[in-house]
């Protein structure tokens, strides 16, 4: 059957459907297919597994391939916005516009996340504790007693690629940033060198924009799986997700899902007020925002992003790779705006602090906007996001382990509002610094494309 499913897609790709038609398709059949696979099996089922591991090589394995070109997209991403820059010296502007959205819409979500966990009533000892989640407590608390003794400095600290080369490989928290930061140094140093060799910039140029089309050809080949990719991983979640305990704790999933989508209309709001049609950017960017949804990765979404800013949205070139670039790991407004915030407040109330306080929410907040930084954007970064946070409250942080069963179906909402802060810099910042190509952005049959 998922063979057949497969050919269905395959098919609509030979007849030239419109790759937003073929992702919903896909998403469409995933969650058919996984509802059918829940009737007639159990999730323990011997039959189910086997068949989830051959589904994996194309799911998992659809991930696998994206997150192969995260690091090297991330870093020519961000040097060829340097070379591509219209004007140099726009460059200090552009930068402090885009991590001040990112780091402000994160502050943001986490008042709305507070403000949606008390409208709920929603408090951590409501949930009762098994084994799973007694499991999952034992693992934060290792996990945040191997974070211990770093105080904020230390942590900075973190985020400087001491070997470059080392957090290509993606091995550390704060990989993605460190590359980030490297990037920029050779983007600095380049912009050094146009004013004093102008012959050398230009081979500069020329190579960086030669590798720059090769690794987006790359992106291409795999983006076009992207349909199948979503297929196989919409029908594994939703066969293997425990629906008995999204019951039980349907108000916590509710409560997190009204939380995200109060700030992705904030994300719109913001584009209404800086003149720009919502619904044309909901339409262009929901492909983008589907795929974020189904992944749960941020960094697998980042070719999609990149792709959409500048071939469906009109930003620059330059910008689309800051904002994309540095969305994966400053301000995420799911991961690390609302979620964190909403633990916080659940779980304050167990060791008496009353959570409503406004020195408590102005903590909270303020805490959750610095902590945004170097939150990876991969499966995880919540948690490393909660943990921050957490500690930093003086918090049980033993207590997040109580919502795992239902991580997997809060955490793809968060990854499609992380998704869409970072595109909604991106446009903002293009549309403020006057490189937005309104035509192209009004352009409502771009999105078919």
């Amino acid at each position: 059957m998922f063979i057949v499913l497969i050919g269905v897609l395959f098919y609509l790709q030979k007849k030239k459907v419109s790759f937003s038609k073929r992702v919903f398709t896909a998403l469409g059949l995933g969650i058919l297919f996984g509802f059918a696979l829940q009737w007639l099996y159990d999730p323990a089922d011997e039959n189910l597994t086997q068949s989830i591991d051959w589904y994996n090589i194309i799911g998992s394995g659809y991930i696998k391939l994206l997150q192969m070109i995260v690091m090297p997209l991330v870093f020519v991403s961000i040097i060829s916005a340097f070379t591509k820059l219209k004007q140099s010296h726009n460059l200090g502007r552009i930068s402090v516009l885009i991590l001040g959205l990112l780091v402000g819409t994160t502050a943001v979500a986490a008042a709305v996340g507070i403000a949606t966990t008390a409208a709920f009533d929603l408090e951590a000892i409501q949930i009762e504790q098994g084994d799973a989640e007694a499991a999952r407590g034992m693992q934060l608390e290792e996990r945040a007693a191997a974070m211990e003794g770093q105080g904020y400095p230390q942590k900075i600290l973190e985020l400087l690629p001491a070997n470059p080369f080392y957090d290509f490989t993606g091995q550390r928290a704060t990989s993605t940033i460190a590359i980030v930061i490297f990037a920029a140094f050779i983007g600095v140093a380049y912009l050094g060198v146009q004013r004093k060799e102008p012959e050398a910039a230009a081979s500069f140029k020329k190579i960086v924009d030669s590798i720059y089309a090769v690794v987006m050809r790359v992106v291409t080949l795999v983006l076009r799986l992207t349909p199948y990719g979503v297929l196989a991983i919409m029908a594994k979640t939703v066969a293997l997700s425990d629906f008995d305990a999204i019951a039980k704790l349907g108000e916590f999933v509710v409560a997190s899902y009204v939380a995200l989508l109060v700030m992705f209309a904030i994300h719109l709001l913001m584009l209404t007020l800086s003149g720009l049609n919502p619904l044309t950017y909901v339409k262009k960017v929901l492909p983008v925002l589907t795929f974020a949804f189904t992944s749960r990765s941020s960094a697998g979404t980042l070719p999609l992003n990149i792709h959409t800013q500048t071939k469906k949205l009109g930003v620059s070139e330059g910008i689309a790779n800051f904002s994309g670039s540095f969305g994966l790991s400053i301000g995420q407004n799911g991961c690390a705006g609302v979620y964190p915030a909403m633990l916080a407040v659940m779980i304050a109330p167990t060791v008496g602090i009353d959570p409503l306080t406004p020195s408590f929410i102005l903590t909270l907040i303020l805490i959750v906007a610095i902590s945004s930084f170097g939150v990876a954007g991969v499966g995880g970064g919540a948690t490393f996001a909660a943990i921050l946070v957490l500690s930093a409250m003086d918090l049980p942080i033993a207590l997040a382990g109580l919502l795992i069963s239902i991580e997997p179906l809060i955490d793809m909402g968060r990854t499609a509002v992380n998704v869409s802060g970072a595109m909604t810099a991106g446009v903002i910042t293009s549309k403020a610094t006057g490189e937005l190509d309104t035509g192209l952005y009004q352009n409502a049959d771009i999105a078919e494309e």
